[in-house]
């Protein structure tokens, strides 16, 4: 996978990217509210480079013999650690958490891969809904990914 600058736009991209394939589509909803919020100007983007972003994600996954059903299959705990990585502002994992909640909200479905995405963020970025630090860093796994179900499904 290629890899972009630490707390780059691309970087933080890439993580709102993930959300919107983690369900195996890209459903228009999930680009509509991510234009209502301004995700390419909150995330420091030139306009029109979120898609390109996705589209490059895409190839980069494919370009890497992944060949399961689904390109989330092939994206383990260590490659959403090393993405999450690339992020260590506070005010970009919060926009980013943010952005994530919104897109995977938009369609009205929570998939299994949205849901993962959205609890390694918080889990690795020590945040609960984008806005507040987690009180708690020992938190497992699971703990993470029903809060992370708490806060999609949360309106």
């Amino acid at each position: 996978m290629r890899s972009y600058p630490h707390n780059s736009p691309e970087a933080a991209a890439r993580i709102v990217a993930l959300v919107l394939i983690s369900d195996g589509h890209v459903c228009s909803s999930e680009f509509d509210i991510l234009d209502q919020l301004g995700a390419e100007r909150e995330l420091g983007l030139e306009p029109q480079l979120l898609p390109h972003i996705v589209h490059t994600l895409c190839d980069d996954l494919l370009a890497g013999g992944y060949v399961t059903a689904t390109l989330m299959d092939n994206v383990d705990d260590n490659a959403l650690a090393s993405l999450m990585a690339e992020i260590s502002d506070l005010a970009l994992q919060r926009t980013v958490l943010r952005l994530a909640l919104a897109a995977a909200r938009a369609d009205g479905h929570l998939a299994e891969g949205e849901i993962r995405v959205v609890a390694a963020a918080q889990h690795h970025w020590q945040l609960v809904d984008g806005e507040a630090p987690s009180a708690t860093k020992s938190k497992r796994p699971n703990q993470w990914r029903a809060a992370a179900t708490t806060c999609i499904t949360r309106g």
